[in-house]
């Protein structure tokens, strides 16, 4: 460790550690524009100048290593009046389009004039024109005037995705970054670009011209959609009540975690938000006439825990059928275990996840489900759901999901269901198996709940709700949870889960992997 001062505070860090995070951890800001954790350090930007001690002239703070008794200046008046005239530079050819940029609210260049800037223009030349609205990619809008020369987009396909489909052409003031022979930027981790870009020179097409950041709020999760289990921050507008609008997922952003994604995730977990919010269930659905059950979470808790009193009254319980799939939390899968096949010695529980697709040397898995790591971990055999499965002495049928469809030809799923004397179906989305069932409950996602995941490396991550789940859409553990209750074998066992948090410390009570984890 070696002691600094910067700005006269005394600050220990390690050796070989840059001016710059230096002072980040002492909570002391130093602008820059080109720098990007990722990447090693470039300088081209100018922004991050400090003054040090003893040193003639200003120095960058992003490339600059601590010397023990370095004494550095962020904010002394010859740095003030450099990321001044830098400030200057860049914006001597920067088109005045803020008000329509989308960049606009999370614009670094926009922070720093703020901060540093609020000078008279002396720019009297016409600006350059360059190209504006240029599609290099697959969702990717360039615009050349915008572009201030950081080449973090060059440098993440240069160094992370390994394409190299972007470079910096042509001398000085001419100097722009374009693709290579009209060749696209065409891979996995393409939307990366647009989220890495200090300014508005690389926009969204997916995001573009929808809505404005700053109506926008953040909640931080875990994308579902391949076991790799990325860290990300869901943008979202909560909607206006009083005029019908609802809540809106608008963007997903990448969230640094080193342990299981870097600062990257990949396009499927970018784009594929619209599970989010299309074809929602928000209400419990009674298809079955016949049966006096109100449309209520306390009547259907009620009914099903008398089927299953039933079939356990008459050691029927070989006629129950459990199918499941790994999007339910650690938490959801451990309360299973214990009512089912714990409580009941249940023998059918099948698994119907959506079926393994392309994956990359990266970070994209070929499994399509967040938990499966979680699901044999806790000690499930994970046998595949099949029509002989579901239709073979089966009184009584609950299903989590609406993957069975995805498992099953809807000609082989309806003729076995049409055999089930009692289905019930807990859903978050509306699709044509739901009219198969004669109960279909409306469950919560990922982001409208807490728990946890674990991922195809072994890595548990805890998760909690970001908005909150539509209509009668409730947990899934917390369903459990009652049910576990009313079923009476160990009703104070099950009293004690009020909370996904309880629910995980039993959890490494009982199970040895998540104990060990911990």
């Amino acid at each position: 460790m070696v002691k600094i001062h910067i700005d006269k505070k005394p600050i220990d860090v390690e050796e070989g550690t840059t001016v710059l995070k230096a002072a980040e951890t002492a909570g002391i800001s130093i602008p820059h524009l080109c720098y990007h954790d990722a990447f090693p350090p470039e300088g081209s930007c100018r922004m991050c100048l400090v003054e040090i001690e003893g040193l003639p002239k200003l120095e960058l703070a992003c490339s600059t290593q601590v010397r023990d008794g370095m004494k550095v200046f962020t904010k002394s008046e010859k740095v003030v009046e450099a990321r001044k005239g830098v400030l200057e530079f860049l914006l001597a050819e920067h088109p005045l389009d803020c008000p329509i940029c989308d960049k606009a609210g999370d614009c670094k260049l926009q922070d720093y004039y703020d901060e540093y800037g609020l000078f008279e223009s002396q720019f009297r030349e016409s600006k350059e024109k360059r190209e504006k609205k240029d599609k290099i990619g697959k969702s990717l809008i360039h615009d050349e005037e915008r572009c201030i020369l950081c080449r973090r987009c060059v440098r993440f396909l240069r160094e992370i995705t390994e394409t190299q489909e972007l470079g910096v052409f042509e001398r000085g003031i001419h100097s722009r970054v374009n693709i290579y022979d009209l060749t696209p930027v065409d891979n996995n981790y393409s939307g990366n670009l647009a989220q890495i870009c200090p300014v508005g020179a690389i926009t969204d097409e997916d995001f573009r011209f929808k809505t404005r950041s700053w109506f926008l709020k953040k909640g931080e999760s875990i994308c579902p959609l391949c076991s790799r289990g990325c860290s990300i921050t869901i943008e979202y507008h909560p909607g206006f009540s009083h005029f019908g609008v609802p809540s809106r997922v608008y963007r997903i952003q990448s969230r640094e975690n080193q342990e299981v994604n870097g600062f990257w995730i990949c396009d499927m977990g970018r784009y594929g938000y619209s599970y989010l919010s299309e074809n929602r269930l928000d209400k419990i659905v009674i298809n079955n006439k016949e049966w006096n059950i109100q449309p209520t979470w306390e009547d259907v808790s009620y009914f099903i825990n008398q089927q299953l009193k039933k079939l356990d009254e008459g050691k029927k319980t070989s006629q129950t059928v459990l199918i499941l799939n790994t999007w339910l939390s650690n938490e959801e899968l451990f309360l299973i275990h214990k009512i089912f096949k714990n409580d009941q010695n249940l023998e059918r529980i099948f698994f119907a996840d959506r079926p393994q697709a392309e994956k990359d040397d990266f970070l994209l898995t070929a499994e399509r489900t967040p938990n499966k790591k979680g699901a044999l971990e806790m000690g499930f055999d994970m046998k595949p759901a099949n029509p002989g499965a579901l239709s073979d002495k089966t009184d009584l049928l609950l299903a989590f999901g609406s993957f069975l469809a995805e498992q099953i030809s809807a000609a082989d799923l309806k003729k076995a269901l049409e055999k089930i004397e009692t289905k019930v179906l807990f859903t978050s989305h509306e699709n044509e198996l739901n009219s198969l069932f004669d109960i279909v409950l409306p469950t919560a996602l990922i982001p409208e709940k807490g728990g946890s995941l674990t991922n195809i490396d072994g890595k548990i991550q805890k998760f909690s709700p970001v908005f909150e789940p539509p209509g009668d859409s409730l947990p899934e553990w917390m369903m459990l949870a009652d049910l576990g209750r009313k079923f009476g074998i160990n009703s104070s066992f099950y009293g004690e889960f009020k909370t996904p948090e309880t629910i995980a410390k039993e959890i490494e009570n009982e199970v040895p992997f998540f104990r060990e984890q911990k």
